[in-house]
C-alpha cells in the first residue's frame, strides 16, 4: 500500500486473437510499486498454469516486462534487450499459455546474451543457453507482438490453421 492506495490487478491470460498479443509493447518508464505488485502476482500464475514464462501482454498489459522460471532461477525482467545471439540453432517444441492446446517445434538460437532491469532497478547482463535462452526469447517475442505460431513454417502453420481460427472465434 502506497499513500493509502492498494494496488490490485485482476489478471486473466489473454488468448490468441486478442489485439494486445499482436501489439509492440511500450517500454517501462519507471519501476513503481504497482509494477512490482503486478510482477509479484505474475509469479504464482506460472505455477497455476504450469508455465515457465509469462509476459505482460499475456495478462493484458502492453508494457515491456515478463517473469520467467526456466528451472535455473526466477527472473523478473523489465525492458529486456537481446544483445547478441549465437550462430548455433536448436529446434524444440514450444507451447504458450495464450495459445492453449497447440505445441509445435520452433527453431531458435541456442545461446544469447541479454540485458534487462530487474525488480530492484539493477541492470543485469547475462549469457543464457539452451532452455533458459529459449524461454527468454519466447517471452521477449511477446513484447514485440510475436507469438511462437508466427515463427512456424507456412506448412506447419497451415496444419494448425483451424485450431487458431477456433481460438480467435472464442476470444471475439
Amino acid at each position: 500500500m502506497i499513500s493509502g492506495v492498494q494496488y490490485t490487478y485482476s489478471m486473466d491470460i489473454q488468448i490468441y486473437g486478442k489485439p494486445v498479443l499482436s501489439a509492440v509493447a511500450e517500454p517501462v518508464k519507471e519501476i513503481t510499486p504497482e509494477l512490482l505488485a503486478i510482477l509479484d502476482e505474475m509469479v504464482p500464475m506460472l505455477t497455476t498454469h504450469r508455465g515457465v514464462g509469462l509476459a505482460a501482454p499475456q495478462v493484458g498489459i502492453s508494457q515491456r516486462f515478463f517473469v520467467m522460471n526456466a528451472g535455473d532461477k526466477l527472473r523478473k525482467v523489465i525492458n529486456p534487450e537481446i544483445v547478441k545471439t549465437g550462430s548455433a540453432q536448436a529446434e524444440m517444441e514450444e507451447g504458450c499459455l495464450s495459445v492453449p492446446g497447440i505445441h509445435k517445434r520452433v527453431r531458435r538460437p541456442k545461446r544469447i546474451t541479454v540485458r534487462y532491469t530487474n525488480e530492484a532497478g539493477e541492470t543485469v547482463e547475462e549469457e543464457l543457453k539452451d532452455f533458459p535462452a529459449r524461454v527468454f526469447q519466447h517471452e521477449y517475442d511477446h513484447l514485440d507482438g510475436v507469438l511462437f505460431v508466427d515463427r512456424l513454417t507456412p506448412v506447419a502453420r497451415k496444419l494448425i490453421g483451424r485450431q487458431l481460427e477456433a481460438l480467435k472465434e472464442e476470444t471475439a
